[in-house]
């Protein structure tokens, strides 16, 4: 089975709720993002946004230019039945991030949670980082959320690539600048732990 037959039949066959990253809200990353004082119009995009609540905040802060994109049609249907008539608000891409096609030089923030660890490929990880560097803006910044290095080797049944600071700083290479990070256990709803490491970076050109 490969990657988006995967995710279609996770979001297929279980409840929001019950999936092992689901949170009720990415409280780090609404409070994060508030602080970094982003106009209502700053384009953003939440990368494997899935079924998660973060749209529904952006949305509620006032922001009017919010991308989602998930390999799962099937993730990117329930949000939208989620949000009715506010989903016309949104610009919803269906897509693997390893090979979509974003515009260039256009998003002051790249949000991701918990996409970037299950790239457990070298070639992945350069994909990743390339349309990382030509999609986000100069200063624009970076909040990314991954398996910490304490984290289980696997998720919803996938082996992940887990990371230390230094390790995550390396992989995304020079061109961001560490602006602050913490480390956040999740408690998934089967009460298995998580250690994520969370991390803010900065575009420096």
């Amino acid at each position: 089975m490969n990657q988006k037959d995967h995710w279609e039949q996770v979001y297929s066959t279980k409840m929001t709720e019950k999936v092992g990253w689901y949170k009720r809200h990415l409280q780090t990353s609404v409070d994060w993002i508030r602080e970094l004082n982003l106009s209502a119009d700053a384009p953003i995009i939440d990368v494997g946004g899935g079924a998660s609540t973060l749209v529904d905040d952006l949305l509620g802060a006032g922001h009017r230019s919010i991308t989602v994109l998930d390999i799962s049609e099937e993730a990117l249907c329930s949000v939208k039945e989620r949000l009715g008539k506010k989903a016309k608000m949104v610009t919803w891409l269906n897509g693997d991030i390893t090979s979509v096609v974003l515009p260039s030089d256009h998003y002051e923030l790249w949000h991701d949670r918990a996409v970037f660890h299950f790239l457990t490929e070298l070639d992945q990880r350069q994909k990743y980082r390339e349309t990382l560097l030509k999609a986000i803006k100069p200063r624009g910044h970076l909040i990314i959320g991954t398996f910490s290095s304490e984290a289980p080797p696997k998720c919803s049944g996938l082996p992940v690539q887990r990371y230390d600071l230094e390790q995550l700083q390396d992989t995304l290479g020079p061109e961001f600048e560490l602006v602050r990070h913490h480390k956040e256990k999740h408690v998934t709803p089967s009460g298995l732990e998580q250690m994520y490491l969370y991390c803010c970076f900065r575009r420096t050109a």
